[in-house]
């Protein structure tokens, strides 16, 4: 089946930029990926219009006075010097005292920055992101984040694939079921949270949230995805939720860890 042009049906349109010679050819290739048109300059398109620009910076998404990048900079000093035991999401993770070797997916991975707290943990991370413009914005973050020293170990565990995780899990829940086949990559823990929030008002959301909501963003059906996740019946069941906010899926789980502002929702192995 041919590749859908990026393009078709959206808001705004996409456009790849290349404003340094060390990414002329991931351009190129990115360009291709998407099925996009490549431009010289910024001021070619409308200012409506979204560009994937990669300058000395790596790779960002503009749009207007807006830029976006996926960067672990801002995480170091929640992750390094084991910082990151501090973190909620660190502790709803643990599954048993002494427990290595652990594999977790991160069904909707967005930005990475809750799976580089996992793989802190010391968890083989399997990212997996369905957006191909987000999944780009966090394949050059990986990239830049495997020079910085103090988290480079982390990086390293953490690995990206572009691709809807729900069928993913399907596929590895059939395989699980033939006794003869050994499932590479089955997680111990399988992480969810829907990132971006729903289409509002741009006043009411964070800058770089606009930009996201320009993109035709593929659909999430919260159900379907637990379901999924349960299908695998992993160790554990970790889902992000607002406070407030429903359970996803209208799922009750068994217990959950509370924050200020967000919880994890927790399902543990049958």
């Amino acid at each position: 089946m041919a590749k859908k042009d990026f393009n078709e049906n959206v808001e705004a349109k996409l456009y790849v930029c290349v404003d340094h010679k060390r990414y002329k050819q991931d351009g190129e290739q990115l360009a291709n990926h998407l099925k996009v048109e490549q431009i010289r300059k910024l001021e070619e398109v409308s200012k409506n219009d979204l560009v994937l620009l990669y300058d000395k910076e790596g790779l960002s998404l503009v749009g207007g006075k807006l830029r976006l990048q996926a960067d672990f900079n801002n995480m170091l000093p929640r992750v390094k010097d084991d910082m990151w035991q501090h973190e909620l999401i660190a502790r709803a993770a643990k599954i048993k005292e002494g427990e290595s070797n652990l594999k977790a997916m991160d069904a909707t991975a967005g930005f990475g920055e809750d799976s580089l707290i996992l793989a802190a943990a010391g968890y083989e991370v399997m990212l997996y992101e369905k957006d191909p413009v987000i999944a780009a914005l966090l394949k050059d973050c990986l990239i830049r984040a495997r020079k910085i020293p103090e988290i480079k170990d982390m990086v390293m565990r953490m690995k990206l694939v572009e691709g809807d995780s729900i069928e993913a899990m399907l596929n590895m829940a059939e395989l699980k079921k033939d006794e003869t086949k050994v499932v590479a990559d089955m997680p111990d823990l399988i992480y969810l949270d829907p990132m971006f929030p729903e289409r509002q008002k741009s006043s009411k959301i964070k800058k770089k949230f606009q930009l996201i909501q320009k993109l035709e963003r593929p659909c999430f059906n919260g159900e379907e995805m637990v379901n999924a996740a349960l299908s695998l019946n992993p160790k554990k069941i970790l889902i992000k939720r607002p406070m407030k906010a429903e359970t996803l899926g209208d799922r009750t789980p068994e217990f959950s860890y509370k924050g200020t502002s967000i919880r994890y929702d927790c399902f543990m192995q049958k």
